[in-house]
């Protein structure tokens, strides 16, 4: 479990150098090939964000009607990821990535010749299914493969590249709906995501550890394969700490990414009258969010992860009501204390759930996700009732009422013991 008294190994970097150096540089590979994944999958993810106005003008919807787009890829993405997890945990984590990850470059092909709106819908339903292998496997893999000095910084740098992607994936899309078609946006879009999928798969060790389960019983080693998938599933929901940490990460993402969403058409309204462009370039306070990421290895052995997750509340707390300042800095350096907030949130949330899991690691990965992107699908029409109520003022109201729901889940999650019963 992961909490202050975590020690971290430090073994391997003296006397050991030449002999652990091959093995350091196949878990190096396996870090930037999974990283490199992620910002594959996350600008696939974002582009169309950017993209709205394009998307409207281009297949005759309204703006409101071409967010359609990203929601649906959402919501396919996180029920997949527990298809995932079942398959990964059967045949082992390299293959679904692979195939799923050169399955996306080509459903980009799909999307320049998409000639209506039910069209593109049905393809980015698609592309919600391939997008989840890597998401839905990455930890599970990161904790078979590298040693325990390498995990919590493997998942760290993750974190930081899931940032990282979401941020260039949204400014990507908000560039080329401003300079190109909407043909020569999905073009250019199929060579990135080419380059980076073919990076990828040299990249990834051919060779891996297969995922072995254990159960306490020989009678539950006889189940059958769908007993025990079930099986994966029911222990890590009826782990109280574990679906504690389920709920965190929802709750937080609910507000975090729905606000980025609001804020947007805040901007663009007086008195700040932002265009299009220039609103999206509120997306760079998730840079804040990176940095936060790439430090919380070393914070989460330092002072443990209720504190920080308690952290990250208040830098929540504190960042949602500073944009009620009426300023342009006041809202941004809101949203840079809120992003930082969020993402040691996220990061904490990751490495609980990575390390906590002895069995069906890459479930209990998909079930944290599988709630995390839910609550980014069910903020939106729940933060949406209070921007038409009260804009923005409403939007900060709702998403203190979210907050104050993250407090209690918190709260319950720092009694008791962190450790998981043997």
């Amino acid at each position: 479990m992961i909490h202050k008294d975590v020690s971290v190994p430090h073994s391997g970097r003296t006397s050991d150098h030449e002999t652990l150096s091959p093995q350091q540089g196949k878990q190096s590979r396996l870090i930037w090939a999974l990283c490199l994944a992620s910002v594959v999958i996350y600008i696939n993810l974002y582009t169309v964000q950017g993209m709205l106005p394009l998307i409207a003008e281009q297949f005759d919807v309204t703006g409101a009607h071409s967010t359609l787009v990203l929601s649906v890829t959402s919501f396919t993405l996180a029920f997949s990821l527990l298809f995932y997890a079942v398959v990964s945990d059967r045949v082992g984590r390299l293959k679904p990535i692979v195939i799923s990850l050169w399955l996306l470059a080509c459903s980009n092909l799909l999307l320049i010749f998409a000639t209506d709106f039910d069209s593109l819908v049905w393809i980015r339903l698609l592309q919600g299914v391939l997008l989840a292998a890597v998401p839905a496997i990455a930890m599970a893999y990161f904790k078979e493969q590298l040693a325990p000095e390498f995990m919590l910084k493997a998942a760290a740098t993750y974190i930081t590249a899931n940032s990282l992607g979401g941020i260039f994936g949204r400014l990507f899309g908000g560039l080329m709906s401003q300079h190109l078609s909407w043909q020569q946006s999905m073009g250019l879009v199929f060579i990135v995501t080419l380059i980076g999928v073919s990076l990828v798969t040299f990249l990834l060790p051919r060779r891996e550890i297969k995922p072995q389960l254990t159960y306490p019983s020989a009678k539950q080693a006889k189940l059958a394969k769908l007993q025990q998938d079930l099986l994966g599933f029911w222990e890590h929901i009826t782990d109280r700490k574990m679906s504690l940490v389920f709920i965190i990460g929802g709750l937080a993402f609910m507000m975090m990414v729905n606000q980025f969403s609001f804020i947007q058409l805040h901007l663009m309204a007086l008195p700040y009258e932002l265009s299009r462009f220039n609103a999206t370039l509120i997306f760079l306070c998730y840079l804040s969010g990176t940095f936060a990421s790439y430090l919380s290895a070393k914070w989460i052995v330092r002072f443990g992860s209720i504190i920080l997750f308690k952290a990250a509340f208040l830098l929540m707390v504190f960042g949602t009501l500073l944009t009620l300042v009426d300023t342009l800095w006041a809202i941004v350096l809101g949203f840079l204390i809120t992003a930082s907030g969020f993402f040691l949130a996220h990061s904490c949330c990751n490495s609980f759930v990575a390390i906590r899991a002895v069995n069906h690691r890459a479930k209990a990965t998909s079930l944290y996700l599988c709630c995390y992107y839910l609550g980014a699908a069910l903020g939106g029409p729940y933060l949406m009732v209070f921007w038409q109520h009260s804009l923005w003022q409403g939007v900060v109201l709702g998403s203190l009422t979210l907050l104050a729901m993250l407090a209690l889940a918190i709260l319950l999650l720092s009694k008791g013991p962190l450790e998981k019963p043997v």
